[in-house]
Order: structure tokens, then C-alpha cells, then sequence
């Protein structure tokens, strides 16, 4: 049952975004141990720019800290390729705690959403 409420906040989070046709979105995926983000364009359907805990190097001490590692690399990659202007898709999890630490981090790091 909270798995097809997860789904349908989803939804209806990435169905208002879609309607802002003119930004691609940066979209955020977490799982328990690492965090990722991508920015991606829905008009031609490709990956524009991502950055994940994967690749970085395990000297962080919480979570936290790592997404917010995570903000500063996606606004670094995105301003390479001079994305500045996104739409924050937060996949359906609250706006708090690591979704909130990447969001600020990017913000800082020059996008803005």
C-alpha cells in the first residue's frame, strides 16, 4: 500500500513538471546508502548532465554531507554545459534532510530552480 502511494506522488509530482516545457529537470534518486541526481530533457528524451555518490570518494561522514557533495558536482556539470535554469523533480520524497541538502547545494553551486 505505500509503495503505490510513493508511485502516485510521483506522478503527480513529474505531471506539473513536464508541464514546464522550456527547463529540463533535475531529478533526484535516493536509495539507502548513496544519492544521485540527473538532468534531463523530456522534449528529446536524453540524460543532459549527472552526478552521483557512486563516484565520490568515501571520505564523507554522513549522508547529508554527501548529497550536499552531490549539489555542488550536479550544478558543476550542469553549468559546463550551460544549463542554468531547471525544474527541481524531487520524485515524490519530502523536501527535507539529504533531498534538501542536494536542492541548497545546487542552488549555491549556480543553478536556480
Amino acid at each position: 500500500m505505500e509503495h503505490a502511494k510513493k508511485i502516485l506522488k510521483r506522478r503527480r509530482v513529474h505531471t506539473k513538471l513536464r508541464s514546464i516545457s522550456d527547463r529540463p529537470r533535475l531529478v533526484v534518486i535516493r536509495s539507502l546508502k548513496h544519492i544521485s541526481a540527473q538532468i534531463v530533457d523530456d522534449e528529446k528524451n536524453i540524460t543532459l548532465a549527472q552526478a552521483t555518490s557512486i563516484n565520490l570518494k568515501a571520505g564523507k561522514s554522513n549522508k547529508t554531507s554527501v548529497a550536499t557533495e552531490v549539489g555542488k558536482l550536479i550544478a558543476m556539470n550542469a553549468l559546463e554545459k550551460k544549463i542554468k535554469k531547471v525544474s527541481f523533480d524531487r520524485s515524490g520524497y519530502k523536501y527535507h534532510g539529504r533531498i534538501k541538502a542536494l536542492a541548497e547545494a545546487a542552488r549555491e553551486g549556480g543553478l536556480s530552480f
